[in-house]
């Protein structure tokens, strides 16, 4: 048989044996075995390119077999896959982490890392890519404190003398000060990094005087752990900046773009209900207070604030009547139950099916708005909120989705709001109860969706076509039968984007021809992280399967190369202040069962 890769067996020298690290050497076969299979040769031989949002082929780690505990099963890594130079292959003496205890990831991780001098090299920007997957997937297998107890550990570490005990020391701390900068949201809050924080502090600086070299990073945590400090006292102050210190501090030599602040803004979606089954989609502060929603509402639907209530229906089924001061939202960002605007006797304030007047209103001003307006206006929404959410939040996501958390405000939000554009394009079509009308209203969304196209935003762009072609509305053959041609020609050719055969290959093929800064169809990159995370194990005989890891944050970090183009720019266009209210606060049906009904008022069944 042909030679296999070896795991590389790592023990330490003071006695006790630590576990092998899942260091895999990778070797080229040289000879031509005849009993070898064909396809296993060519396998290896030919590059793996992963397209856009595309899930490779990735033979499935559960399946491989081990002889005993300390011996794992490898596959070629794809930071480590590359073009052969010439017809001449040439062996590859770099070790690539397929699976290993954490401390021994932790450990190659560091042992590979580059210094300044390097970083510009191949191994140096393979070595930042093993760092970038380690950072952004080490809560799967790590918590924060067991984390900063290792990075503790390594700094102190006696095994190192002279040259190379400096270089661990500028290693480990090279590698906090970019934790810091790619996790700064979830970390400033987190006790144990103060306490890491101020441990390793004072540990650099006790080390200054035998190695003056560590002066820079010494500048470097003692930025970090003042910030820190001043953070605990901003969030005790009754008068805090919004915009925090966290969000002023540059990094040395950091690769990553600036985001904008998660948790400053604080803008959440909240959904208040006007009648049993439609509520508006309310942009609000988190801080928000029972007046301040209720004015909003009252302004979005015309009817005077005197006459409304704010009532929050509780589990289950109790009804809180809130008081003007009232804070609609938790701690964490959860309403406080679902909303509902009365009039003071308890009725409804609007009746979806009765009230023509008000829907003889809505779609004339509907049909007033511009359509690259609205097109703009949406895009802003959605780009507001993608801006601020952090490829760690799909690692969150993807390992914790049956947990409510914090860490995934922001790209919950996008999929509520993709969800919601999808009803409202249903609601304003079907509440139409003129042909004429509802044929120019399904000619201006058709257009609305090119325009969302044409600026880059795949995520309005889907929730529109999905909401045209849903069955309430496709149904309509009347209204269809009324849209002009050259209308009926581009809704074809824009449904051809959102073809969902040969696993979305219309869409990937489009989206990658887009520069960035573009917002993705966020649902199909969380099916493929999906599939990547159900397909393979996390753990493997006790020890953490980084190969996995490694491809889910190959996923993750699509997002931070859709945020910013090469320049750093992100998308910023201008509506109008008329079209921009509209969008923020759109007023949906979310029971499926009134939309049909709905539709079948307006074309009754032959």
């Amino acid at each position: 048989m042909g030679s296999h890769p070896q795991p590389l067996n790592v023990q330490q020298e003071e006695g006790r044996v630590l576990l092998h690290a899942a260091l895999v050497e990778q070797e080229e076969d040289e000879e031509d075995e005849e009993d070898e299979s064909s396809s296993d040769s060519t396998s290896r031989a030919e590059p793996v390119t992963v397209p856009t949002f595309d899930v490779p082929y990735f033979r499935y780690i559960d399946d491989e077999g081990t002889e005993g505990e300390e011996e794992w099963s490898s596959s070629r890594s794809l930071s480590s896959i590359g073009e052969d130079s010439s017809a001449d292959s040439v062996v590859s003496d770099r070790y690539v982490v397929v699976s290993g205890t954490p401390e021994k990831i932790l450990e190659h991780l560091l042992n590979g890392l580059t210094l300044e001098d390097d970083r510009g090299t191949t191994q140096g920007k393979e070595s930042e890519t093993l760092l970038d997957d380690f950072l952004l997937t080490y809560p799967v297998f790590m918590s924060t404190s067991d984390f900063c107890q290792a990075l503790l550990g390594h700094y102190c570490t006696k095994r190192h003398r002279g040259k190379d005990a400096e270089s661990r020391k500028q290693k480990v701390l090279h590698l906090v000060s970019q934790w810091m900068s790619l996790c700064k949201d979830f970390l400033r809050e987190d006790e144990n990094v103060k306490v890491f924080l101020k441990a390793l502090y004072r540990c650099v600086y006790e080390d200054l005087y035998e190695h003056p070299i560590l002066e820079k990073e010494v500048q470097e945590l003692q930025k970090l752990y003042q910030l820190h400090r001043r953070q605990t006292a901003d969030d005790e102050s009754p008068h805090r900046n919004s915009k925090t210190l966290f969000h002023q501090l540059s990094f040395k030599e950091n690769r990553l773009r600036s985001r904008s602040p998660q948790r400053e803004t604080k803008e959440v979606l909240c959904r208040v209900y006007v009648t049993v089954d439609s509520y508006l989609s309310m942009k609000v502060s988190s801080e928000a207070a029972a007046q301040e929603l209720l004015q909003a509402v009252a302004e979005r639907i015309d009817v005077p604030q005197a006459e409304l209530i704010l009532v929050a229906v509780t589990f289950p089924g109790g009804r809180l009547l809130l008081q003007p001061q009232d804070r609609v939202f938790s701690s964490s960002l959860r309403s406080v139950g679902r909303l509902h605007v009365c009039r003071k006797d308890l009725g409804e304030v609007l009746n979806l099916f009765t009230d023509n007047s008000e829907l003889e209103q809505r779609t004339a001003h509907m049909l007033s708005l511009n359509t690259w307006d609205v097109a703009v206006a949406l895009t802003s929404f959605d780009w507001t909120i993608f801006n601020s959410m952090h490829e760690q939040e799909l690692v969150y996501f993807t390992f914790s989705r049956h947990v409510r958390s914090n860490q995934t405000t922001a790209l919950e939000l996008l999929l509520q709001r993709c969800n919601e554009v999808q009803l409202w394009v249903m609601t304003e079509v079907l509440l139409c109860s003129t042909l004429c009308k509802r044929v120019q209203l399904i000619k201006k969304f058709i257009k609305i969706a090119a325009h969302c196209k044409a600026q880059k935003n795949l995520n309005s762009f889907f929730a529109i076509i999905m909401g045209l072609n849903a069955a309430a509305v496709s149904r309509l053959s009347q209204t269809w039968e009324k849209i002009p041609g050259k209308f009926k020609r581009l809704f074809s050719e824009l449904e051809t984007v959102t073809d969902p055969s040969l696993n979305h290959k219309a869409y990937r093929d489009s989206f990658k021809k887009m520069k960035a800064p573009k917002i993705p169809f966020l649902p199909l990159l969380l099916k493929d992280i999906t599939f990547i995370h159900e397909g393979n194990r996390t753990f493997h005989d006790n020890l953490v399967n980084f190969e996995k890891l490694h491809m889910i944050a190959d996923m993750a970090r699509l997002i931070r190369q859709c945020q910013t183009d090469a320049v750093g720019n992100g998308i910023t266009q201008k509506s109008s202040s008329e079209v921009r209210a509209y969008i923020d606060n759109l007023h949906v049906i979310d029971n499926q069962q009134t939309l049909f009904e709905l539709s079948h008022r307006t074309e009754p069944r032959a």
